[in-house]
């Protein structure tokens, strides 16, 4: 099974310092996201990469994404290798969720 890396979570204390930082590396800035609970993120993808970074106050470093083509061939793959039985999360290209 294909599987890729999409995007990749870092919990950070000073986002600005952070967006600072990574757009003077070029990176282009896909997202800026403020709630009112704390939680503010970026997102960042460095030039040439199929992957994002998320960086953000009040995110956990067990955050990440795989894009694969189907969830349901991944999780038959996972399981019989005693992978994740719990509901693998799916959605869209468009980060709609799906029911695949």
């Amino acid at each position: 099974m294909d599987m890729k890396l999409e995007v990749v979570v870092v919990p950070v204390t000073d986002v600005d310092r952070a967006k600072d930082f990574d757009t003077g590396m070029g990176w282009r800035l896909d997202a800026c996201i403020t709630a009112d609970d704390g939680l503010r993120v970026i997102q960042f993808t460095p030039s040439g990469s199929a992957c994002s970074i998320i960086l953000g106050r009040n995110v956990t470093l067990d955050s990440c994404c795989t894009g694969v083509h189907s969830r349901r061939e991944v999780g038959a793959e996972l399981v019989p290798g005693g992978g994740p039985t719990a509901r693998l999360p799916h959605s869209t290209a468009t980060g709609r969720p799906s029911r695949d």
